[in-house]
């Protein structure tokens, strides 16, 4: 057990620290900088705490409240031991012991502290990934906050052609992705208004979809978009058009940034994860493409020790229920405590492997039979495909169909 436990106090500028001993006395305390300077001065403090050569700085485990960052990553760096609690869960230790819920940095340290010293075996210390595997977890997220950003300003444009050229949604209504089709903007960026489409003629229109990418009947949809521009609709003031116009080009060049974006930063994504060992593993299993693959290798990480059973695997995704049982009640739910970006990605995962997977398939069908709706059956399939990915990952094999869903024995080949 450890002699000595370290508490962070994390913010912006300076830092508080505060160490206690296994009796809960404060016996250190410093603020510190987030600097080279203020991590020296906080591993020599760690280091003189042990008069013995037994007992080293790095068996002084440290709590602070986020498991990112540049003080973060400097101690990790350096091998000490570093603790992430959740702010939440702070605040109930804080509740115990003063029901007023009082508040100081120098007293948070001291109570991080004491949260390791009492609870310490509740709670594990930060994962170690590659530095591979942490790239790939920074591109995942920065490309999935894109998308957000782009059907946010989707809709934004969306919102305003309604009111100003509702033709524009009937448009591409039909086709895949709608307005976020490159032809679709170059359009728009042509002509934002009912009264300046109308008047495009159908070789400048067949110019502008030409321009943004498509090769297959051009003229088909440019005859197309020039009769549905000219038919009669309802219509704003002209001088109220005009001005709705530029609204929707100044919501159009921030859709055109967030698409360029999007792009970007999956080109990117992929190119990481494809480098990373992990990857053939990860495309082996049906469904998985590499964008699925980023999602999941972002989330789950390559630390061979952070999931040392399935069950705690299928427990972080969301994927494993969760019983609560008081008293002569008892019922058992969806985890909605849960990495929630593993858990999406893991939706979609199984949705995808239905027609990639005779056996996905089979097994889904059985759980909609058994009385699942049809969120539960997806989500006991990702448990299945989560589990045999553990396996995977581990024993460093591909994935193999007949392995993960054998044939039940009524119907196995020569019986």
């Amino acid at each position: 057990m450890a002699r000595y436990f370290c508490g962070i106090d994390w913010s912006e500028g300076l830092n508080d620290v505060a160490v206690v001993d296994r009796d809960g006395m404060v016996i250190a305390s410093a603020r510190i900088e987030e600097s080279p300077k203020g991590v020296k001065e906080l591993l020599q403090l760690l280091r003189g705490l042990n008069s013995s050569h037994r007992h080293s700085r790095k068996q002084v485990p440290i709590a602070i409240e986020t498991g990112r960052g540049l003080l973060v990553g400097a101690l990790r760096n350096a091998d000490q031991p570093v603790v992430a609690i959740n702010p939440s869960v702070v605040a109930r230790y804080r509740g115990r012991l003063n029901p007023t819920r009082k508040k100081s940095d120098k007293t948070d340290a001291a109570l991080l502290a004491n949260i390791l010293r009492t609870d310490g075996a509740l709670h594990r210390a930060l994962f170690t990934n590659s530095d591979a595997a942490n790239a790939v977890t920074v591109l995942a997220r920065a490309q999935r906050r894109a998308v957000h950003t782009q059907q946010y300003h989707r809709n934004q444009l969306r919102s305003q052609l309604r009111e100003v050229f509702p033709a524009a949604l009937d448009a591409w209504s039909g086709l895949p992705h709608g307005l976020l089709r490159p032809e679709a903007r170059a359009i728009l960026a042509l002509a934002p208004t009912p009264t300046q489409a109308a008047a495009l003629s159908k070789r400048k229109i067949a110019d502008a979809l030409a321009v943004a990418g498509r090769t297959r009947l051009v003229d088909d949809h440019a005859a197309r978009l020039r009769d549905l521009f000219q038919e009669k609709r309802l219509r704003q003031p002209l001088a109220v058009e005009e001005a709705m116009g530029q609204q929707a080009l100044a919501s159009l060049a921030l859709l055109d940034q967030a698409c360029r974006a999007v792009d970007d930063l999956t080109d990117q994504a992929t190119a990481a994860f494809l480098a990373h060992p992990h990857a053939p593993v990860y495309l082996s299993f049906p469904g998985c493409g590499p964008l699925i693959g980023v999602r999941l290798l972002a989330e789950i990480g390559d630390d061979p020790l952070r999931f040392a059973t399935a069950k705690g695997l299928r427990a972080y995704a969301g994927a494993a229920p969760l019983t609560w049982a008081s008293g002569s009640s008892s019922s058992v739910t969806h985890r909605r405590v849960a990495n929630k970006n593993l858990k999406a990605v893991g939706h979609l995962w199984a949705f995808t492997s239905l027609t990639h997977s005779p056996g996905c398939r089979a097994h889904y069908d059985r759980r909609r039979e058994a009385g699942d709706r049809y969120a539960m059956a997806l989500r006991n399939l990702f448990g299945r495909l989560i589990t045999g990915l553990h396996y995977c990952l581990r024993h460093g094999d591909l994935y193999q169909e007949q392995r993960a869903f054998p044939l039940p024995r009524e119907v196995t080949v020569g019986e």
